[in-house]
């Protein structure tokens, strides 16, 4: 595995890479060495903050059960600026929406799978990431959908 991070207006972001697809991505300022995927990964997290990237396109490998691969791959097509509730989710998989909160929580490549997107009924829900529902809301008012919060 390898890692290598930028700094974004969110934080260090260090993107980690086993075998050709992108397993995490974390708060901090990670570098353990260079792959043309970490390039790629970088180059795209550059334009995304740039606001000239609406869709990552990276080989992804979510580490963890069937359950939390079918949230992620929920999260992912969530479009860039619209949000979903942990509620829209669930009946999309048939399960409760704790679960899928869960599966939210533990989202290992936060930001290239938009758990940001995912808000509760009530309110903004949780973020796991540096900076908790303030970079939640960053994300989103970076992805124009300020309008959303209010």
């Amino acid at each position: 595995m390898v890692s290598d991070s930028l700094e974004t207006p969110v934080g260090a972001l260090s993107v980690t890479e086993r075998d050709g697809a992108i397993v995490r991505l974390a708060w901090s300022a990670q570098s353990t060495g260079r792959s043309a995927l970490l390039d790629n990964a970088l180059a795209q997290l550059r334009a995304y903050f740039a606001g000239r990237l609406t869709e990552f396109d990276l080989p992804l490998l979510v580490e963890g059960s069937d359950f939390q691969r079918r949230v992620c791959d929920a999260m992912l097509a969530i479009p860039l600026g619209e949000t979903r509730t942990y509620g829209d989710i669930a009946r999309e998989l048939n399960a409760p929406p704790q679960p899928v909160g869960n599966a939210c929580g533990s989202n290992p490549i936060p930001v290239i799978i938009p758990c940001h997107r995912v808000l509760s009924a009530t309110g903004l829900g949780g973020f796991s990431g540096s900076g908790g529902v303030e970079t939640k809301v960053a994300l989103l008012k970076h992805e124009g959908a300020a309008s959303l919060l209010i």
